[in-house]
């Protein structure tokens, strides 16, 4: 009886060690997804915060520059896009998507002198200009954590940890690539009544 004792003690033992070993990493995964969903959730509140801005913009700049229609179709296709993204990566071409057709915006919105002049328009592009900042600020957060996250899952003994409780990497949130092109933008430089 005491033979079988002294191996079941260290097989016990054993299994006490391991445990203290891996629960606090468990743990430690559990919080940094956590981290990662909470910065996602921010990403997301700025993101929506910018686009409740969208349809005030565009009716000024529309009372200015009706005759732009393509740029206010693009405007709400993009918005519509990012309203149905579905995860970080969707999230962010969607989010590109916008910002060039913003930018698009705001660059034939510089043809129109009485619209640079409105009070109206000017507190929206200020508040736009708020709204890309804090977007900015809550995607360089959520990076900072997906990328604590990643080295966590990536390193010993977080790999094994990681993979015997499906803890997977998590994306960036990266810009899209062709948010990086500038927009071309065509000035009408005919007047009307000349």
């Amino acid at each position: 009886m005491k033979k079988l004792l002294i191996p079941l003690g260290v097989i016990i033992g054993f299994f006490i060690i391991l445990a203290m070993i891996f629960a606090p990493k468990y743990n430690q995964f559990v919080s940094l997804e956590e981290e990662v969903n909470q910065q996602e959730s921010q990403i997301e509140t700025q993101l929506q915060r910018r686009g409740d801005l969208i349809p005030n913009l565009v009716s000024t700049v529309q009372g200015y520059a009706s005759q732009e229609q393509e740029i206010f179709t693009d405007i709400a296709e993009a918005r519509s896009q990012l309203a149905g993204a579905q995860g970080v990566e969707e999230m962010a071409e969607a989010n590109g998507e916008v910002t060039s057709a913003l930018s698009r915006l705001l660059a034939i919105s510089e043809n129109y002198p009485d619209l640079q002049a409105s009070e109206q328009f000017t507190g929206l592009r200020d508040e736009l200009a708020g709204a890309e900042n804090r977007i900015a600020v809550a995607r360089q957060d959520y990076n900072t954590a997906v990328q604590e996250y990643n080295q966590n899952t990536r390193t010993f003994p977080g790999n094994v940890i990681a993979g015997l409780f499906n803890f997977d990497e998590k994306a960036y949130f990266e810009a899209d690539a062709s948010s990086r092109e500038v927009p071309e933008v065509e000035f009408n430089t005919e007047q009307d009544g000349e």
